[in-house]
């Protein structure tokens, strides 16, 4: 049989302005499954919104074993917009919060996103990233009226366009993509992108053993000033390992990661 061999870091810091960290993550290696999440800054309780997507995450974890259906992340997260509406409609402001979540099945890694938090595949010596932001911004890229590196300086670059809690109905994008031996997945908050562009991300996640990219992630951003809260998480997709059992001998193993705002609703 395979036995799954993948790893997976992870870790988050407030940053050098914030007084509150509404960044959250889910790792869980055991059944396929991670998640960053980003509260919207600005508006009550971003941090809430994080962790209670996080904590219903954890709960599909603690419930159901590998692999995890992807039905059951989309409609955990549809449960999670449910309850933080009805919070913001108490407290009359939007509680919300940027969701990417990866699992992993048998032969596929599926991306379940809302928001501009981000997935990237690193495979044979390239980065990829495999979501495309919900912004204002992005919109006007994909457009063609402005370029990415306008989009990175425009006045409305905060401003995304889906989050979970920010409207009564949440619309997720989900892409699938066909896991290799070899691949690396990262997630991140924008925090990271506001001050690290794709290449540097490349060479970092090409040049640097595992456990130590995260730490080196959230330093450089440090060391950038970053004013907004930092998430990053890395999973290794290692080559499969094959283990055989006996009638003797037990198995043998013979292989060799500035403030969020919603559009109005």
């Amino acid at each position: 049989m395979l036995e799954r061999t993948w790893k997976s870091v992870a870790k988050t810091d407030i940053g050098t302005v914030r007084k509150v960290n509404e960044d959250g993550f889910l790792d869980t290696p055991n059944v396929g499954m991670w998640c960053v999440a980003d509260g919207m800054g600005g508006h009550a309780k971003g941090d809430v919104a994080s962790k209670m997507i996080v904590d219903e995450l954890q709960g599909i974890a603690n419930m159901y074993a590998y692999p995890i259906s992807s039905q059951h992340v989309m409609h955990a997260l549809q449960q999670v917009n449910a309850k933080l509406v009805d919070m913001a409609d108490e407290k009359q402001a939007v509680i919300g919060s940027t969701v990417v979540v990866l699992i992993f099945d048998q032969q596929y890694a599926h991306c379940i996103w809302a928001g501009d938090s981000r997935i990237y595949r690193l495979r044979n010596n390239k980065l990829t990233r495999l979501t495309q932001d919900h912004s204002q911004v992005e919109e006007m890229v994909q457009q063609g009226i402005l370029t990415p590196e306008e989009a990175e300086r425009h006045p409305n670059a905060n401003v995304i366009t889906r989050a979970v809690g920010a409207s009564d109905e949440l619309d997720l994008d989900l892409v699938t993509d066909v896991r290799l031996d070899g691949d690396k997945y990262f997630l991140c908050s924008d925090g990271l992108n506001k001050v690290m562009d794709d290449v540097e991300i490349e060479n970092l996640l090409l040049n640097t053993p595992l456990d130590v990219i995260a730490p080196l992630l959230i330093q450089t951003s440090l060391e950038r000033n970053a004013r907004d809260n930092v998430t990053v998480l890395v999973v290794d997709n290692q080559p499969s390992v094959e283990t055989f059992v006996s009638n003797n001998n037990p198995a043998l193993n013979t292989s060799n990661l500035d403030d969020t705002l919603p559009l109005s609703r």
